[in-house]
């Protein structure tokens, strides 16, 4: 059985932007546009009218950003599409403030085609998209310091190594340890930092002070 295309949705106010992610998106086989906007305040009739699974958000437009429409959509949806932001500058204070709000990732706009084809899998997919490096310097530039939660010694070296970039399968490598074991560990430390994904567990790592630089992060 062929599953069914993963559906996008494009917003950005750059009208080439668009044709042109648009045009990438299309030329995939499990990937269909479904459809486009030039601002964050077209959102929600988008949503209502295309229902996609993952939204490519520019970060900044000019009556509502991008910001503005993933908090929205985040906090009124009951099951709302997966947020990936799309910015000129990975170390972007809006981008920051969206990964705290629940975005799954970012992407660059200099991205090469296959890399935005995989960021669309890898969040369709329910993971975050990580660039761990980029998450700590914005971290250190924009991040509060916050309380460090009560995790066991076991859910601290997952979060590390979440911190990492890692995936559910490579941290069960690394650890020696199975699949489900790892998925509930990585449950439990989402559930104690009260973050939406792993990208909003791995910002809270480094704001804590848990995670620093040079300690494998």
């Amino acid at each position: 059985m062929v599953s069914a295309p993963i559906r996008v949705a494009v917003v950005d106010d750059e009208e080439l932007v668009r044709i042109g992610l648009a045009a990438i998106i299309s030329a995939a086989p499990d990937l269909t546009v479904v459809g486009e906007a030039g601002d964050g305040a077209e959102v929600p009739p988008l949503l209502s009218r295309t229902r996609p699974d993952v939204i490519l958000m520019d970060v900044r437009m000019p009556r509502i950003d991008g910001l503005q429409a993933t908090r929205h959509l985040l906090e009124t949806r009951p099951d709302p599409p997966r947020v990936l932001m799309i910015t000129t500058l990975e170390h972007d204070e809006y981008v920051y403030a969206a990964l705290r709000a629940g975005a799954s990732g970012f992407l660059l706009k200099r991205s090469r085609p296959a890399q935005v084809l995989e960021a669309i899998r890898v969040v369709a997919a329910g993971e975050s998209l990580l660039f761990p490096a980029a998450i700590r310097r914005m971290a250190a530039a924009y991040g509060r310091t916050t309380p460090p939660a009560r995790l066991t010694a076991r859910e601290g070296e997952v979060l590390r190594l979440m911190a990492e970039g890692l995936s559910n399968g490579e941290i069960a490598g690394r650890l020696v340890l199975g699949a489900e074991t790892v998925k509930t560990h990585v449950g439990n430390v989402l559930a104690k930092l009260g973050a939406r994904d792993r990208t909003q567990a791995v910002i809270a790592a480094y704001e804590s002070g848990f995670v620093v630089p040079g300690s494998g992060g």
